[in-house]
This record gives structure tokens, sequence and C-alpha cells, in this order.
């Protein structure tokens, strides 16, 4: 199935809509094949795959290449979706044209836009991503990658000073041709303020009700998240409970003896069953001679 068009000349359309702009996590094929069944906007193979997928602490063993097998398989999975993959860890610090290249990787893995940390210290390579033609979209206030300098995944923006620093990244985002900015962990009224100031989107991950939309990490939504659970996340499914129950009667099955059922075995085709049936029945009258 081919890919649709980009969905970056519509952000803003959809934002002058009223309607409300939805992105879920994908970070795999099985995965990626249910939400190409749902009502979603955009699917984003996110950093926090390392936590959630690789178990580690943070988001900074994300590498270029784990970020673009991940993407690789959502594609394969929900071809029709839009797909934003995220610029890994000190990804832009390295030079333009290492930039460059990295975001040519995740483009031929299959995104259509990246998603880069940070407006000041970026200006250059969004600048210059822009201007080669690949669709950026920010993401502002909590920083995942940057949690070393602001002690922890802490909410930003409580004090009117960080609330105002936290409006000028986003005003610099969308100067710098972003088509849309992901917020991160800010009190409601500082969404509200950024997404009034700005005329591309402004999606919310705990920002509050009145932003231009929402995006969950899936495994939060279905409660498949076992041993961490933000504030912000509402959970919509019991998956982890929903898991074990089946797995458990699946391992009942088996000990009693119920599983496999004829209805889950392979039968010889009806010519074979027969000639098996009378050679047993051969058998059976030669051994009785």
């Amino acid at each position: 199935m081919s890919r649709p068009p980009a969905l970056v000349q519509k952000f803003r359309q959809i934002k002058s809509s009223g309607k409300k702009i939805v992105i879920t996590t994908s970070y795999d094929y099985w995965s990626a094949r249910i939400l190409s069944m749902c009502d979603i906007d955009a699917i984003l193979v996110g950093d926090c795959s390392t936590m959630v997928m690789h178990g580690h602490d943070n988001t900074l063993s994300a590498t270029v290449d784990s970020i673009a097998a991940h993407t690789r398989a959502v594609c394969k999975g929900a071809p029709e979706k839009f797909i934003v993959a995220a610029f890994p860890f000190l990804s832009t610090r390295k030079g333009l044209d290492h930039a460059t290249e990295m975001a040519d990787r995740l483009l031929k893995a299959g995104a259509q836009a990246i998603k880069i940390e940070g407006a000041k210290i970026n200006q250059a390579v969004i600048k210059h991503f822009i201007e080669s033609g690949i669709p950026v979209v920010g993401h502002i206030g909590l920083q995942p990658s940057q949690h070393h300098m602001v002690d922890g995944f802490r909410v930003q923006g409580k004090t009117a000073e960080d609330a105002i620093e936290i409006l000028d990244e986003a005003k610099l985002m969308e100067q710098l041709g972003c088509f849309a900015v992901v917020l991160e962990a800010v009190p409601p009224h500082v969404g509200k303020m950024v997404s009034e100031a700005l005329e591309i989107p402004v999606i919310g991950v705990g920002a509050g009700l009145h932003v231009d939309g929402q995006a969950l990490v899936l495994q939060d939504m279905l409660g498949l998240t076992v041993d961490f659970k933000p504030k912000f996340v509402r959970k919509y499914l019991d998956g982890a409970q929903l898991f074990v129950h089946a797995i458990n009667q699946f391992a009942k099955d088996v000990s009693s003896g119920d599983f496999p059922a004829e209805q889950e075995c392979y039968l010889p085709a009806q010519n074979d069953a027969v000639a098996a049936v009378e050679s047993e029945k051969s058998q059976a009258v030669a051994g009785g001679k």
C-alpha cells in the first residue's frame, strides 16, 4: 500500500477547524497493525522506546539505528498512517552533515517527519532540515533527553519566568518552520498560553486540555506498563491483567490436556484418512490371526 500524502500542510487546517489531533506511540509491527485500524492522526516512534521496549531508565540509550529499526516495523504495520520519528540524544550536536545523515536514515526507514527536542540549541539544525525539505516537529517543556539538566522527569513551567521561556521556545519553533510542537509536562495554563500564541498545532503530553491535540504512549494507555505511570496518563484498559489471565489460562489448558483440541490440530486429507483407517483395520486383522 502506498503511503498517504504527508499531513504537514493539513496540521494547521486541523487546528483551525477545532478538531483535536490524536497521536499514540508504536515501536513494532503488531501494535502498528492494530493502530492502522484506529481513529488516530499520527504515530510517534519515540526515543522512549528505550524505556518501554528495552527496560532502560531513560531515553539516552536510543540510537538512530534503534529508532530506524522500530520505524521500519511500524511503517510495515501501518503504511497508511503519518509517522514521526524522534531524533535521539546528541544527534543534533555533531554538525549539520551528521544530523542530515541521521535524518536521511530515519526518513528512508519510513518516517515522514522528525521530532527534535529544544529550539534555541538546535536552531541551525532545524532551519537546515526545513530548508532541505525535512518536516520537523518541535518538542518543548519537559525534554526527556535533557532530564539530567532539570533534576529528573519534572513538571516544567511552574513559575512565570519558566512559562515565558517555554513560550519563547515555542514561538521560535514556529519561526524556524516546524509544523507542530509537542509540549510535555506543564501546567494547563501554560499549554493554553502556548496554543493560543501559535498558528501551528500544540500537541500536549501532560499539558492540560486547552491544547490542539494529545499524545500518549500506547503501553501506558493500555495498562501494559506495570512499573511506571505518569500523572497525565489515563489507563483505558487493564492490559497487563488481561495478558496475565490469558497466559495463565493457556498454561492451565496445556496442563489439563485441553489444548490443543481437534480444531487446533492439522488433520490429514480425507483420502489419506480413509487409507489410514483401512491400514489400521488390516493390521488388526493380521494381528488376530
